[in-house]
C-alpha cells in the first residue's frame, strides 16, 4: 500500500475532529504523537493517541455545535499548515469563532506532531462560566511537560 500524502493524514484527522470520532481521530496519531495547544506551553501538552483524545474531549465534547471554517493548506516535506477556524457553540446559546493556524508534521499515515495556535483570551472571553468551571477544575489526567522536547 502506498504512503498516504501529509494533507491526506491531515484531513482525515480533521473530519474525524469535527465529528468528534474519538476513535478516529486516535486512529490517525502516531503512538507518541504530541499535541501542543501553543498559548497554553509545551507543560501542557498530551502525548500519545489516548492523551490527546482526552484533551480534546474536555473543550469540546460539551459543546452543542463544533463547526470547522476552512482556509489554506500548505504542505512541505512532511509538514502541513492548515489555516482555519473554528465556531464552538454552547448549549447555553454562547459561541465564538477561533481563528487557527495548526502545523502537523506527518509520518507515514499518522500525524507525529500537531501544534495550534489560537488566541486563549478570544476562547475565554466568550466561552460560558459552567465551561470555564469545568475546564479549570477537570483531572488533567493527560497533562505531559513536553518543554524541550526535540520533537517539537
Amino acid at each position: 500500500m502506498p504512503t498516504p500524502e501529509p494533507t491526506d493524514v491531515t484531513a482525515a484527522l480533521w473530519d474525524a475532529v469535527y465529528a468528534h470520532d474519538w476513535d478516529r481521530i486516535a486512529s490517525h496519531l502516531g503512538d507518541e504523537a504530541i499535541y501542543l495547544d501553543v498559548p497554553t506551553g509545551p507543560s501542557t501538552a498530551a502525548v500519545g493517541p489516548k492523551a490527546i483524545v482526552g484533551r480534546l474531549q474536555l473543550g469540546l465534547e460539551p459543546l452543542a455545535g463544533h463547526e470547522h471554517i476552512e482556509g489554506r493548506v500548505v504542505c512541505t516535506g512532511d509538514v502541513v499548515m492548515v489555516e482555519h477556524a473554528e465556531r464552538w457553540i454552547w448549549g447555553t446559546g454562547e459561541e465564538v469563532v477561533l481563528p487557527f493556524c495548526s502545523v502537523h508534521r506527518v509520518e507515514g499515515d499518522r500525524v507525529v506532531l500537531w501544534k495550534d495556535y489560537w488566541n486563549y483570551g478570544t476562547l475565554l472571553d466568550a466561552a460560558p462560566e459552567w465551561w470555564k468551571e469545568r475546564l479549570f477544575s477537570a483531572d488533567l489526567w493527560w497533562l505531559t511537560d513536553v518543554t524541550g522536547d526535540p520533537r517539537l
